[in-house]
């Protein structure tokens, strides 16, 4: 299964790069694309792909893990914001009491809708709850230092709720027994809350600031650097790496480590060469918005064909169109306010709540809890239901809906 999965995605980036052209002429994002192509290859059509979730977890939650952590990384680098609460405070209320809210109303719906028990649907709330900035790219900033409201919005957004809501998740596999929460919860809200994401968040900053000074000492002695590939994968392994030694979320790590060596670029010494300075900052982003493209592709072939192995009911439709459409835009507009964003804004940060990448992991990382499969196929099926509404819906409007913005602006 896997020799194929690496041959179908081979086969779809070589057509893709030949037919850009005309893909960017299609009222559709490249996500729907590989969604069909991944549905097509797996037990709906070709069955190339014959994926079942509870037999091939492990495979899927490296690849997707894999995935988010490139992406982090490549938003945390791009943003460029400065540290100061102004900058940060739509991000952060979305990522925090906007992602408590998203929790509590999802998991109420998959417990009255679904009839999941208690711990199941607020497992359910954490792994739908955070956005994707992976299926994000049309309507996340284009380069550093953009400061468009909505894009860096959804952007700053997705690059800290893929971290924000795992004590969602560890709290819901806790309550389902499955996770030491201790006497009270107090063990969660210590150490799966609390430190996990000041730490998580600790550590990656000083490890996008050590190689940010780094990288500013070499091009002070004259030897700036060549390798961008080297950095980019050799500072994600080492934030993720620390920070899971350490006990912390590896993912708000990789976010915070792009963002760290990104605030060092922005501030670097003013005697380097700023023609050379400019050429590698873009070189290096430009490397990791590649890898993020790539990873893109894997990560959507796997969902489309997943789509077989989901026991489709009505249901699930409604529970998906209640996610989108209702429970995004009330946690939205329940924590953005005030003069820095208009009317329209808003409404469009509300609409693109994109679920994709970062749910498929956290699904596949509960099954490798064990999740029983009475409640978990259902689970199961209303996130995969979710995410594929949500990149058809999102696909097809993300292009007219920006550039009716823009023009209005």
């Amino acid at each position: 299964m896997l020799i194929l999965w690496f041959v179908l995605v081979g086969v779809v980036l070589v057509l893709m790069a030949f037919s850009s052209h005309l893909v960017q002429r299609l009222p559709l994002s490249p996500a729907i694309i590989y969604l069909g192509v991944g549905a097509l290859a797996g037990a709906w059509g070709l069955g190339l792909l014959p994926l079942d979730l509870w037999q091939h977890h492990q495979v899927i939650e490296v690849i997707t893990e894999v995935v988010v952590l490139i992406t982090l990384f490549a938003v945390g680098l791009r943003l460029q914001l400065p540290m100061v609460w102004r900058a940060w405070r739509i991000p952060v209320r979305l990522a925090t009491l906007g992602m408590v809210l998203t929790v509590a109303m999802i998991a109420a719906l998959g417990h009255a809708w679904l009839g999941l028990p208690l711990g199941a649907a607020v497992l359910l709330g954490g792994i739908l709850a955070p956005t994707d900035p992976v299926l994000a790219s049309d309507v996340q900033i284009r380069e550093p230092g953009d400061r468009d409201a909505v894009r860096m919005s959804i952007t700053a957004e997705g690059g800290m709720n893929d971290g924000t809501a795992f004590p969602a998740i560890m709290l819901g596999l806790g309550l389902l027994q499955h996770h030491a929460i201790g006497a009270g919860g107090w063990r969660w809200f210590a150490v799966d809350l609390v430190w996990a994401i000041a730490a998580g968040l600790a550590v990656g900053w000083f490890c996008g600031r050590w190689v940010g000074q780094g990288m500013a000492w070499l091009r002070r002695q004259g030897h700036p650097l060549e390798s961008e590939e080297f950095l980019v994968f050799g500072l994600i392994a080492l934030a993720y790496g620390v920070a899971l030694a350490l006990h912390a979320y590896g993912f708000l790590a990789v976010f915070a480590a792009g963002a760290g060596l990104s605030a060092i670029e922005k501030q670097r010494d003013q005697r380097a060469d700023p023609i050379k300075d400019a050429s590698q900052c873009s070189r290096l982003d430009s490397f990791s918005g590649q890898c993020e493209r790539l990873s893109e592709v894997a990560v959507v072939l796997l969902i489309g064909a997943l789509l077989a192995w989901v026991e489709w009911r009505w249901e699930l439709f409604v529970f998906a169109a209640v996610v989108l459409l209702v429970i995004r835009p009330l946690a939205v507009y329940a924590v953005v306010r005030g003069p820095q964003t208009s009317g329209a804004q808003r409404r469009l940060i509300a609409w693109f709540g994109i679920r994709g990448v970062g749910s498929l992991y956290y699904l596949s990382f509960a099954v490798g809890y064990g999740m029983d499969p009475a409640w978990g196929t259902p689970l199961a099926g209303a996130v995969l239901a979710t995410i594929a509404s949500s990149i058809v819906l999102h696909g097809m409007s993300a292009t007219p809906l920006m550039d009716g913005y823009h023009r209005r602006r």
